[in-house]
């Protein structure tokens, strides 16, 4: 990708900042701007230099790389407060964990006469090398969120509480269809997000730091990834 198109994703990415606005930023007229979001001129080295510092990227990412990562999958990405909500969690290695945990997790909600439940999930990190590269396993961890005013008969699963807590939100569309490029590239854009914006990632043991949430609306497959921010 450009230099142009760098700079125009990068303003874009910093709270939909105007044209105008980096111009102000830069001492710059609008026009400029709009010359070099188009290729059709490039900026002095101080220029690159403020750019880069602005949006907190390397002069190397801002000139040399592709740091727009626009996708038609990637979309709506946004900081919102979540409400505070109880959950029960369970975690498997397998060759196939994000399956079998929401399998045992579905089977669990049946039981317990949940209807509609719904899931997230995240990785589950503690796998050992062997795991990995001999047995192709991997680890993953899914939760149940729980109705207001549940009365948990099964004793099953340990149920927990997550406190209101704000985070930063990305939805790809279809990620399944290459899930391996997809999902972990909207985990870099949320990051890149946040650097931007000057936010700084959630780090508190007792909330669910980053998680998925899948769902289908008009037949279509969504993700959801979230990434917890400070208050």
């Amino acid at each position: 990708m450009s230099f142009g198109q760098n700079v125009q994703f990068l303003r874009k990415m910093r709270k939909g900042m105007t044209q105008e606005e980096l111009a102000e930023q830069l001492g710059v007229s609008r026009q400029t701007i709009s010359k070099w979001e188009l290729d059709n001129t490039f900026p002095e080295v101080d220029k690159i230099i403020e750019i880069s510092k602005l949006f907190s990227c390397s002069i190397d990412q801002l000139v040399r790389e592709d740091v727009t990562m626009i996708e038609e999958a990637y979309s709506n990405i946004r900081v919102k407060t979540l409400d505070s909500f109880s959950f029960v969690r369970y975690a498997v290695v397998s060759t196939d964990p994000e399956s079998d945990a929401i399998i045992h997790l579905r089977d669990w909600a049946h039981r317990n006469e949940i209807n509609n439940p719904e899931f997230i999930g995240w990785d589950f990190p503690w796998v050992s090398q062997e795991q990995i590269n001999v047995h192709n396993m991997h680890g993953y961890e899914a939760a149940c969120i729980l109705p207001e005013n549940f009365k948990k008969s099964c004793e099953e699963l340990e149920m927990r509480n997550q406190k209101q807590q704000q985070y930063s939100i990305i939805t790809i569309k279809e990620p399944f269809s290459a899930p391996f490029y997809l999902i972990p590239n909207a985990y870099k854009t949320l990051m890149m997000y946040l650097e931007i914006n000057d936010y700084k990632q959630g780090k508190n043991k007792d909330i669910i730091n980053c998680f998925e949430k899948i769902y289908e609306k008009e037949g279509i497959t969504y993700m959801d990834v979230y990434i917890s921010v400070e208050d």
